[in-house]
């Protein structure tokens, strides 16, 4: 990697670290400078504005999804198998990386005027489709209940997903791998005896 290159890589992740501690219209660049240790007239030699350093956060971390999610759940895995990986490829990617993953939750609908917004658009767009269509594919096959509309079991699951960034951290006894376990267990099986 070049010197350039580890710049843009140090400002991308302490601007994700102030982004998802105040939001991105609370943290100034000035903040991020010196977070970095550089001064605030440096950061535009390396990004062009503060929302486009919120795009690139938000995209690094959509793409690196999506790719996690074509790689650990493919069309054509069973259902409830490829909805569990879908499960657990979020929250380890979470894990690895929560600020951007706060970002992304908190942050994407307020860069839809930015001229970037996009693509990120359509990258989050591209990894919503992959749970609508394991959710989808599980109903067709008889694995899944009929009754409950798809974006409606989508919204639940993914935002208990999301939202265990906030409570659930790293260093816990109760792993990625415990909560994907239960996680299954609440949304496929239920909760009642």
């Amino acid at each position: 990697m070049t010197a350039v290159e580890l710049r843009r890589t140090d400002i991308l992740h302490a601007s994700a670290e102030l982004f998802a501690d105040k939001g991105v219209a609370s943290t100034t660049v000035r903040q991020i400078a010196a977070r970095v240790g550089v001064r605030s007239g440096a950061l535009y030699h390396y990004f062009p504005s503060k929302n486009a350093i919120a795009r690139e956060v938000v995209t690094n971390y959509l793409e690196q999804l999506k790719a996690r999610y074509d790689e650990a759940a493919p069309r054509g895995l069973n259902p409830r198998e490829r909805l569990r990986a879908i499960v657990e490829v979020s929250l380890r990617t979470a894990e690895e990386n929560p600020h951007a993953t706060i970002v992304y939750q908190n942050e994407l609908p307020n860069l839809r005027d930015d001229p970037g917004y996009q693509d990120a658009k359509k990258l989050a767009d591209a990894a919503q489709q992959v749970w609508l269509e394991a959710i989808d594919d599980g109903k067709r096959a008889g694995v899944f209940r009929e009754d409950v509309p798809t974006k409606v079991f989508h919204r639940f699951i993914r935002d208990a997903v999301w939202l265990s960034v906030k409570w659930r951290h790293p260093e816990d006894a109760y792993t990625a791998e415990d909560l994907t376990r239960d996680c299954m267990k609440i949304f496929l099986d239920g909760f009642a005896t």
